[in-house]
């Protein structure tokens, strides 16, 4: 063997690496989009099975479940990369602390969307009254609650919802403006 034959051999040694990370990559990335497709689903069967009261909780498992997915996935390509992901982890940990003051009131907004979810203080179709706004419950998101009375909408954030009085009136009840 000539020496000038060893650095041919460790380039194709290294492009066989590469087409086996890239495989993977990609195995991983199919494997992902996959399961959240199925995941997606499950959810509209499970929709359809459970009832309308429950549609919240079941939006709010789906779409954490999807994120758990592609978040398993990322990770799991660094570490097909090579990528050491702890000193990642712990970069991450540093900035999820800096940004957590940044963004208090869509994190307070996104926490109590979650706690109305689960306490049920008032359902969709419910008549309410929180502060100056009243209006039928349209919708109860992860970051605000839509109400609407005769002449507009109102996007209500849900922390408002924790820190004031709500008046939970008749179902029976139109809103007056």
């Amino acid at each position: 063997m000539n020496a000038g034959d060893a650095p041919i051999v460790e380039l194709s040694q290294q492009g066989a690496g590469l087409s086996a990370q890239l495989i993977a990559i990609l195995l991983i990335a199919a494997a992902a989009v996959v399961s959240i497709f199925l995941i997606k689903k499950l959810q509209q069967r499970l929709a359809n099975a459970i009832a309308e009261d429950k549609q919240d909780e079941l939006r709010l498992v789906s779409r954490l479940v999807r994120l758990l997915v592609a978040v398993i996935a990322t990770i799991t390509v660094f570490d097909v990369l090579g990528i050491n992901i702890t000193g990642l982890i712990a970069g991450l940990g540093l900035t999820g602390f800096a940004l957590s003051f940044a963004l208090k009131d869509a994190i307070s907004n996104l926490l109590s969307g979650i706690l109305l979810l689960f306490y049920r203080p008032f359902e969709r179709g419910d008549s309410i009254e929180v502060g100056n706004y009243k209006g039928l419950v349209k919708d109860i998101d992860l970051r605000y609650t839509t109400l609407c009375d005769t002449k507009r909408t109102i996007l209500l954030p849900n922390s408002t919802l924790f820190t004031q009085a709500i008046i939970l009136h008749d179902h029976s009840q139109e809103p007056s403006s």
